[in-house]
């Protein structure tokens, strides 16, 4: 899908745990730096950076890449997303929007490029992530969001549910879901017009606002969960990761 897909990398300057975090040095540029390196690597279509702020903007594009400025008051990464998209492709001529966190500097392009899969399915509306469970103490962590799915393939789910709750009940795999998603263009225009769900609130997952207005999620299954940088001491392992050369 080279010549129809972007990969938006949205970023957020305020973080409440790591404060400047895009702008976090990791080796020798900033954190987001590398998350956009990651993606380029992939070669699967045009990268931008959405920002809300003009440093991150500037480093960016010092760094060879492209970025757009965003509105700063946005609800979540996928407004900020679309936003990107709708001011660099005024004329609608991507078909996909892949929307890599700001957050993963360590991220394996495969890993990008696997979230592409379940789109050659022409009924799925959007695609995501995730690996098995393999550590016990994640399967009772409600910070570790579980997808529920039916399996269609080897490597791959359909989504039925998404829960910080220990599911599915009984023996058998439980998925640590990885929040990158591939939007068909016009779900991801669906997806930001569309409120709020009752269950997106209970849960504050935002996904759950597509299943419960009947969009259609797949799931690619990976092997690993890629670090997610939202403390100090994610920063140092991520530093170290990318030291020894991931």
């Amino acid at each position: 899908m080279p010549n129809e897909t972007l990969l938006i990398v949205p970023a957020r300057r305020k973080a409440t745990r790591l404060p400047d975090k895009p702008l976090a040095p990791i080796g020798d540029v900033p954190m987001i730096v590398q998350v956009w390196r990651r993606a380029m690597e992939t070669d699967v279509g045009r990268v931008v950076v959405a920002c809300d702020d003009p440093e991150i903007q500037a480093v960016v594009e010092a760094a060879g890449g492209e970025a757009v400025m965003t509105a700063a008051d946005h609800p979540s990464g996928s407004d900020r997303v679309f936003e990107a998209v709708c001011r660099i492709d005024p004329d609608e001529k991507c078909a996909v929007v892949v929307n890599v966190q700001g957050d993963l500097p360590t991220i394996e392009p495969d890993t990008i490029r696997a979230a592409l899969a379940p789109l050659q399915e022409p009924a799925v509306d959007i695609a995501t992530l995730a690996a098995p469970i393999t550590d016990i103490e994640e399967r009772t962590n409600s910070n570790v969001v579980k997808v529920i799915g039916s399996p269609l393939a080897e490597d791959r789910l359909r989504a039925l549910y998404f829960t910080r709750a220990t599911a599915p009940w009984g023996d058998g795999p439980l998925y640590h879901h990885i929040g990158l998603y591939a939007f068909r263009r016009a779900a991801l225009a669906r997806f930001v017009a569309l409120p709020p769900s009752p269950l997106e609130q209970r849960e504050r997952l935002e996904q759950l606002r597509a299943l419960e207005a009947g969009m259609r999620i797949d799931v690619a299954v990976v092997d690993a969960v890629p670090l997610g940088v939202d403390t100090p001491a994610d920063l140092e392992k991520a530093r170290a990761i990318l030291a020894r050369g991931r």
